[in-house]
């Protein structure tokens, strides 16, 4: 029987075997060296995300390649989002390591625990099959949960992790139960199973669309769209700074991919039943994540408002990319949408990047005024903080308007102008919320007169996120060729 045993290709799978392996080693690293070298410990994990990055780029073919009996797989789309992700958890580690170590939080199990988090995003990305989704989202989930929950003597962060571990729970078994569905109308767990299923016409219909509901319904709740919102403004809010930061960043990216393997790359024959729920929940989304937003006077709970209407918008790119039974803008919608993400986790970034940089050891920026007199303290970091918010709002030249604008075409595109009404009209009430930070920033006197004070590493990196907003802005077509070339290659 052992001469039966074929060893699975492994080369796709490299990033993740190393990150795997560093993880162990950066734990065993500081069980033996001690608190003294937690310097050693923050870099090592900084390398470990280069050396993924490495690998990724290494074992990158540009064609699709399956291992692991199909459960696996490696393509362009898969290549560049884990790129991403490595930049983006790569961005966090820097922006929160002075904000940590202030608050005695600094400890090895916070960077294990983000890479791990980040091992499961890369399985997530690369999964072709129900189990490795689930697997993938499992570990990134539970990572997550213990992150919230990192700074123990915090009542309000012990809170939102408790939310945020019931309510996951109850998603993860409603996406479960969805899969289980899945499986008993095709008989397969593949995604590309499934497909293949669908297309034949050897499904139960019946069952499908229950399944799909439920599977639907547990994508949504790892989005934050309404219905399923209610966790994301007390998670950020109640999460330490870095945590949010990481929970509004590198995992929309993971649950995006998921959307698209298993809505796109496997149920597209279903598209006219999942339609409609997706364009309800992003009209929805897009509404009330704007309205609540104007209420808010923490900026925390306002970003974590204003990201659920910026994920109804990448939902609408989603949903307009098979209409009325057609596929012709399908490149053209998914390109939009993957767009939308990139340029939604540039800004996130740039946005909580600035929140750490001007908190300090005993001092948490978190409300509205705590913005006021910026560019009397600083124009620099006055400017890019501007820049976020006039992203965010989608004004003109910076890369939140063109990730709009993209959305927007694609939705008028498949002939839902009366969406992209709605949704123009609410992003003008969205301005509002936005442009009162930048007022305050520029037009009021300042609340705290103290010095800001970074590493050199963390200026030099926000300063670059607030130009790449910018940059993308002015020049966007080198990105959405980046993003319409990994799905090309991947989905036809």
């Amino acid at each position: 029987m052992l001469n039966e045993f074929v060893l699975p290709n492994l080369a796709p799978v490299y990033p993740e075997l190393f990150l795997l392996t560093m993880a162990c080693v950066i734990l065993m690293v500081d069980v033996i060296m001690g608190a003294a070298y937690r310097g050693l410990v923050a870099a090592l994990s900084l390398l470990t995300l280069f050396g993924c990055a490495v690998l990724t780029a290494l074992t990158a073919t540009g064609e699709t390649t399956l291992t692991f009996s199909n459960m696996f797989v490696d393509d362009a789309f898969a290549d560049l989002l884990k790129m991403l992700v490595y930049g983006a958890v790569a961005t966090v580690l820097v922006y929160s390591r002075r904000y940590m170590r202030d608050r005695g939080l600094d400890k090895a199990e916070y960077y294990v625990l983000m890479l791990l988090a980040t091992l499961g995003m890369m399985v997530m990305i690369s999964a072709n099959h129900f189990l490795t989704v689930y697997l993938g989202l499992e570990l990134m989930s539970l990572s997550i949960y213990a992150l919230v929950a990192m700074d123990r003597d915090s009542a309000r962060s012990t809170e939102a992790a408790m939310k945020y571990f019931i309510l996951g729970a109850l998603a993860s078994g409603l996406l479960l139960y969805g899969m289980s569905m899945m499986y008993g109308a095709t008989g397969t767990l593949e995604i590309n199973g499934v497909l293949q299923a669908l297309a034949m016409g050897q499904a139960n219909g019946v069952i499908l669309v229950f399944g799909l509901v439920f599977l639907v319904s547990g994508l949504a709740f790892k989005l934050g769209v309404v219905p399923f919102h209610m966790w994301v403004p007390d998670v950020y809010h109640g999460a330490t700074t870095p945590m949010t930061l990481f929970i509004s960043t590198a995992p929309k990216i993971a649950t995006f991919a998921m959307v698209m393997r298993l809505l796109v790359f496997g149920t597209i024959p279903l598209a006219e039943q999942w339609q409609p729920m997706l364009l309800t929940m992003a009209v929805l989304s897009i509404i009330i994540g704007n309205l609540a937003a104007i209420a808010q006077t923490n900026i925390k709970r306002m970003l974590a408002y204003s990201g659920i209407s910026h994920m109804g918008f990448m939902l609408l790119a989603l949903t307009t990319g098979v209409f009325n039974g057609h596929a012709a803008l399908a490149l053209e919608a998914y390109t939009s949408a993957l767009y939308y993400v990139v340029a939604y986790v540039l800004m996130s970034l740039a946005s909580f990047g600035m929140l750490l940089l001007l908190s300090r050891a005993g001092y948490e920026v978190e409300t509205l005024e705590d913005m006021k007199g910026l560019n009397q303290r600083s124009p620099w970091y006055a400017a890019v903080m501007m820049f976020v918010m006039f992203s965010m709002a989608g004004i003109p030249f910076f890369v939140g308007f063109f990730a709009k604008l993209s959305v927007l075409l694609s939705t008028v595109a498949a002939g839902l102008v009366w969406v992209a009404v709605v949704a123009v009209a609410f992003s003008l009430v969205g301005a509002f919320y936005y442009l009162r930070v930048v007022k305050n920033m520029y037009f009021d006197a300042p609340s705290d007169v103290a010095p800001i004070t970074a590493s050199r590493d963390m200026r030099v990196l926000l300063s670059l996120n607030g130009i790449a907003i910018a940059a993308f802005g002015l020049f966007p077509q080198w990105l959405m060729d980046l993003c319409q070339e990994a799905l090309a290659r991947s989905l036809f």
